[in-house]
């Protein structure tokens, strides 16, 4: 059927399964306190800048219309990632559509999604991961559109998809090369040579050109953060342990992506997709050869999700409602029992109980509960990076008040990483605490020159192993507490008063603060 005369593009049938989406982050994005990277991503709307040492600049921009749209509370801070989640579900319906995909092909792609532990965990904090998912699937209907239509429009609409994708997360290079390459050994290498597709490529450039700009001004920080984020994590994740994990964070949902990713490639009805296919794959290798983490890839499943809708609609278009319905129920339902391990829809304590089950009796979801210190734990390390925020800034408070107006004049605060900093700016503003000052990620961007305060109260991640490295520096330190919620990843990071550091702890200091400044 020529693509003109398609009777209906499911529009409001569509909206039924980003409503279902929307209405579980909504249960869940008030549970639990703001996550480490929430923290340091709210921070950069304080600081707003063409560039990070982490992250280019599109979350920093969210982070400040976000404050002044809804305030600065933990729900407020995810209501966009959850309308992000919300189009996430919205396009990958509409690609099922693209596909030649009718109601069954869309509500088993939806809800696949939408019940899938990888899309439940990774989008609703806010993070760049969920807009990063969000513009690789506009990136694909974009193409899929383009594909069925020859409308040269839609190939500047990806342009301009592609140079927001790449102010969001640098993934999206990856992602755009994979999909070239793609094309280049498909039956659509053709569309490369379309004079439009350079159109769309410049205007792409374009939009990125600030961060890639701001980038060299700053020594290209991306290289610097790539090789430690290698050094201290990916160089600890094993090959096989990525290809498990790619088999298990979509549950039994697997069997609708391994389907959709077999349609691409075989399938006469989806030839002039295949191209995406061959994307998926190499993007998956790069990853694979990278020790990438294994929510890299998750941007590309909702194309396979949505071909695996197709592909079982093609195998049951002679089966009854009945049928049809039990296929939805067994590869969306199982996943529900996973849900508390990675969306909190509970309250904590029903939570842990669930935690509790799977340590004893689901032994093969051992690796959501391992940690980067390849340790077992309570419970997952995004739901440990949620908790003791509070509880720390609230005794970084506490050594503040003990010191008279006169001491307070002449007092710093200083965070090891980048969770504690973010805490602190974040929380101290209920205490009038003074900006934190830090080495550790983007807060190098905006550290004073000098750390030359009388008093200083220092957050040791480490406990008061830190300040040992130093203590010859400064006059005397007390200890005025640590955290002690057992379930935070911060649990026993301490909170100290150092008495008149001297001259050395500042030359120290300044060294750092100048080979971060170069990295």
């Amino acid at each position: 059927m020529p693509y003109q005369n398609r009777r209906s593009t499911y529009a409001t049938f569509i909206l039924i399964f980003v409503a279902v989406k929307v209405g579980l982050n909504l249960l869940a994005i008030s549970h639990f306190g703001f996550h480490r990277d929430e923290l340091l991503h709210l921070v950069l709307a304080d600081h707003l800048d063409w560039g990070y040492k982490e992250v280019p600049p599109f979350i920093a921009l969210v982070a400040k219309a976000s404050s002044l749209l809804f305030g600065d509370s933990v729900f407020a801070a995810r209501i966009f990632p959850t309308i992000g989640s919300g189009f996430i579900i919205w396009f990958t319906g509409l690609i099922t559509v693209e596909l030649g995909g009718r109601k069954f092909a869309i509500a088993l792609a939806c809800l696949a999604m939408i019940f899938s532990p990888a899309f439940a965990a990774s989008g609703y904090l806010f993070q760049p991961v969920v807009f990063d998912q969000l513009w690789w699937v506009m990136t694909v209907w974009l193409l899929t559109k383009y594909c069925n239509t020859s409308s040269v429009k839609y190939l500047y609409f990806l342009g301009a998809v592609v140079g927001l994708g790449l102010l969001t997360k640098y993934t999206m290079a990856f992602f755009t090369f994979a999909l070239i390459i793609g094309l280049v050994f498909s039956k659509n290498r053709k569309l490369l040579l379309n004079r439009h597709i350079i159109g769309a490529a410049i205007l792409a450039l374009f939009i990125f050109s600030p961060n890639l700009i701001w980038q060299f001004q700053h020594h290209l920080p991306v290289i610097t953060h790539m090789k430690t984020l290698r050094e201290e994590q990916l160089d600890f994740i094993k090959p096989s342990d990525f290809i498990t994990q790619q088999l298990l964070v979509n549950g039994v949902a697997l069997f609708v992506w391994l389907t959709g990713f077999v349609f691409l490639l075989f399938s006469f009805r989806l030839h002039k997709f295949q191209f995406l296919a061959v994307a998926f794959v190499l993007i998956f290798a790069f990853l694979l050869i990278m020790n990438g983490k294994n929510y890299y890839l998750f941007g590309a499943y909702p194309i396979l999700f949505a071909a695996g809708g197709f592909g079982f609609e093609r195998w049951l278009k002679t089966s009854g409602y009945a049928l049809r319905g039990l296929v939805i129920a067994v590869f969306t339902v199982p996943n529900l029992l996973l849900f508390p391990l990675v969306l909190p829809v509970l309250s904590l304590n029903q939570t842990l109980s669930v935690f509790n089950f799977a340590h004893k009796s689901l032994h093969f979801l051992s690796f959501a509960t391992t940690w980067e210190d390849h340790k077992q734990h309570a419970t997952t390390q995004d739901y440990a990076d949620m908790f003791g925020w509070d509880e720390m800034t609230a005794g970084v408070a506490k050594v503040w008040n003990t010191l008279t107006p006169e001491q307070q004049k002449h007092t710093q605060i200083f965070a090891d990483n980048y969770g504690e900093a973010g805490a602190i700016h974040h929380f101290g503003k209920q205490y009038n605490l003074p900006e934190v000052i830090s080495l550790n990620s983007s807060f190098t961007l905006w550290a004073p020159d000098n750390l030359n305060g009388q008093y200083i109260i220092y957050v040791d991640d480490r406990g008061g192993k830190n300040i040992e490295s130093f203590k010859s520096s400064v006059e005397a330190y007390q200890k005025f507490g640590e955290v002690k919620n057992p379930l935070a990843v911060e649990k026993g990071t301490g909170i100290f008063l150092i008495i008149h550091p001297g001259p050395g702890l500042n030359d120290r200091y300044k060294k750092e603060l100048a080979k971060k400044r170069m990295e």
